[in-house]
């Protein structure tokens, strides 16, 4: 039975990131991927267009290509700014005309631009996302998932995330083996929930600042059962003054700042070692494995397992705790 041909058409818009335009590029252009894709570049303009790693690329097609795509994607792109009104008319037509509409990491300012995350959840890499939601108040923003999908309307966060979004509609036109298939030839996890947090490294005090010394010497004991008042004794001030200026400095208190930066030392343990779980957690001064997962499970949506999984593409050796 013969299957009609799905038409992919990416957009790039000037200062595109090239890592953004070669995931749909290769998804669903490039060798092996599955049949029924056509997949086509344009721009503003046909010809050369300008990337944010110091080449050209040249675009064959301009926006009439977009009267003909089954699916629009939209790279990322540098500096943020609104695109031309020609080119966010030739993006809402293309959604009121049925096409289904997609974003790469910033590709989601020029749909919020053409108005197509209007009352819905949307993604975008989490150092823009506030960016997004201040210039956009009408899009439910959210920083903490790697991709959504508000049918017929999908954004994903930065980089990588653009992959697991991508597979994700391979898996939604041809199902779950071929989408599998071809994330074995990308040599990449074949599904990650588009729910599963975004990586995110949590915030530091200023260097130079009253708390950065603290958190420097905090940084290096994070294996110790700390308290707030042994960070405020270091600071020589009392609890409570401590907690207010450390708010005040980090934007958060100094319990949870603890727990992120034990949970951001955990992930940097489980991608770079072969190191047990429950080792893991003793280093990170979580305790125990059955905490480190617990933490992580709320922090970014997976276990120690999976999150190893995912950075390394394989069990690790040694013993894991689920």
């Amino acid at each position: 039975m013969h299957r009609a041909v799905h038409h992919v058409v990416a957009l790039a818009l000037p200062r595109v990131v090239a890592f953004d335009l070669a995931i749909p590029a290769q998804i669903f252009g490039g060798p092996g991927a599955p049949d029924g894709y056509r997949f086509t570049l344009c721009a503003p303009v046909p010809g050369p267009v300008a990337t944010t790693t110091g080449f050209d690329l040249v675009a064959p097609h301009g926006l009439e290509a977009l009267a003909e795509a089954d699916t629009v994607v939209v790279p990322g792109y540098l500096p943020l700014t609104r695109p031309p009104r020609e080119v966010t008319d030739a993006l809402r037509a293309a959604a009121a005309r049925g096409a289904r509409t997609v974003s790469v990491c910033t590709g989601a300012f020029a749909l919020a631009a053409a108005g197509l995350l209007d009352g819905r959840r949307a993604t975008t890499h989490w150092m823009d996302a506030d960016e997004l939601a201040r210039r956009h108040p009408e899009v439910d923003v959210d920083a903490d998932v790697l991709y959504t999908d508000q049918a017929p309307v999908l954004t994903s966060a930065g980089f990588t995330a653009g992959i697991d979004l991508c597979l994700h509609l391979v898996r939604e036109d041809h199902g779950a083996e071929a989408a599998a298939g071809l994330a074995r030839r990308l040599v990449v996890p074949a599904h990650r929930e588009g729910g599963q947090a975004q990586y995110l490294h949590r915030a530091m005090p200023a260097p130079g600042t009253g708390m950065a010394p603290v958190c420097d010497w905090a940084l290096e004991r994070l294996h110790e059962p700390l308290t707030v008042a042994d960070l405020a004794r270091r600071a020589a001030v009392s609890p409570r003054t401590f907690a207010r200026r450390f708010t005040d400095e980090t934007g958060t208190t100094p319990l949870r700042w603890l727990t992120a930066q034990r949970l951001h030392k955990a992930r940097s343990l489980l991608e770079t070692t072969d190191l047990p779980v429950e080792d893991i957690a003793r280093l990170c001064g979580l305790g125990t494995a059955t905490n480190l997962r617990l933490h992580l499970t709320r922090d970014a949506g997976t276990t120690p397992t999976g999150y190893r999984r995912a950075f390394r593409g394989s069990s690790p050796r040694g013993r894991v705790s689920r």
